[in-house]
């Protein structure tokens, strides 16, 4: 149970980083239009998570309420990845102590793809939002970024 909540607290972080990966989910299939409006309701404590780095981020980048549109498509984005993410690694806890080697290989490979196509889905709505930022916001957003891909990179200390 607490390598189960340890997994997912840590891929809840990795998701919600400032950077292009921020907020990444791993759904089963990828969603479509759809299909995102229906994902599954994530857990409180993830939905509080994702909130609170949605907030942080809209005051870290100075959003105007022109901007808002665009900050909304790309908070939705964040959202969705978040409840995908979160049901399907409460479906994999629910099943990795009964999977076999390979069931469990092809359960990270599915969680390797949705997370490709979620950040995909999330650059995309980025995209939009970047361009519609001054330069000033822009360069706060790069700020951020560069910091969480330089965190990133650094080794993780050994327990």
């Amino acid at each position: 149970m607490f390598s189960t909540r340890l997994v997912r607290s840590v891929a809840l972080a990795a998701l919600l980083a400032p950077s292009i990966g921020f907020a990444q989910s791993a759904a089963p299939t990828p969603p479509t239009a759809a299909a995102a409006s229906s994902s599954p309701a994530p857990s409180a404590a993830t939905q509080s998570a994702v909130d609170q780095r949605i907030r942080t981020l809209q005051s870290q980048l100075g959003i105007t309420e022109a901007q808002m549109p665009l900050w909304s498509a790309f908070a939705q984005a964040m959202r969705d990845n978040a409840a995908a993410t979160d049901a399907l690694f409460t479906q994999r806890a629910g099943a990795v102590a009964t999977m076999n080697a390979l069931d469990n290989m092809h359960s990270y490979a599915q969680i390797a793809r949705a997370y490709a196509d979620n950040t995909e889905r999330l650059a995309t709505a980025f995209d939009s939002l970047y361009a519609s930022l001054s330069d000033t916001q822009k360069q706060a957003a790069d700020t951020l970024f560069r910091q969480q891909a330089t965190a990133a990179a650094q080794p993780k200390a050994r327990r």
